[in-house]
């Protein structure tokens, strides 16, 4: 393989890889500093938090929670929610919540419980991607997707490997058969 090939090879090759990290950072490696991420799936919070974004919450407990916060919470249905909270009811350790865009509060209110946390921050459309790589059938297609482009990182030196062994195959051929290898003098 051409020198100035292998160096863009390599080029395109480690930063294929430097995404696929940073997109294992945001998908997981986050949680180590105590963020949890969840896909929006509606559009309730729009525009604060757009359908298919990916919030990152830090656990709260109810005390921390002020009446205007946005809060991640389990509903009755097990569903997870992030809306706002637009009054807390201390006597019935609940919130009352509303999304941004809904004209009416929500019916039910979330119990102190259900609480997971606070949303810290958000990535329009990283939730599609996260979708994407934790689903069958597309989450075997994306792990496959990395193999092949780890083989395709190790190829080159694959190559060069091979025409190092067979330089050595035919030197040493050469050399049982009395020859002068090409190249040597």
């Amino acid at each position: 393989m051409p020198r100035s090939v292998k160096r863009i090879w390599n080029i395109v090759s480690w930063a294929l890889v430097l995404c696929v990290v940073a997109l294992a950072v945001l998908l997981g490696g986050i949680r180590l500093f105590g963020l949890t991420p969840y896909t929006v799936l509606s559009g309730s919070m729009e525009p604060a938090y757009p359908t298919g974004s990916l919030i990152y919450v830090k656990a709260a407990s109810a005390e921390q929670v002020q009446v205007g916060d946005p809060i991640t919470f389990h509903r009755s249905d097990g569903v997870v929610a992030t809306h706002r909270a637009v009054a807390i009811d201390q006597a019935a350790s609940s919130f009352i919540t509303k999304g941004d865009a809904n004209n009416t509060a929500d019916a039910s209110p979330v119990p102190y419980q259900a609480l997971i946390g606070i949303p810290v921050f958000c990535i329009p459309y990283l939730g599609y991607v996260s979708g994407v790589l934790t689903q069958p059938p597309l989450m075997y297609l994306s792990w496959s997707a990395l193999a092949i482009l780890i083989l395709l990182m190790l190829l080159p030196e694959l190559l060069s490997a091979a025409d190092r062994a067979d330089k050595r195959t035919a030197e040493k051929k050469a050399r049982d058969n009395g020859e002068t290898p090409k190249g040597m003098i």
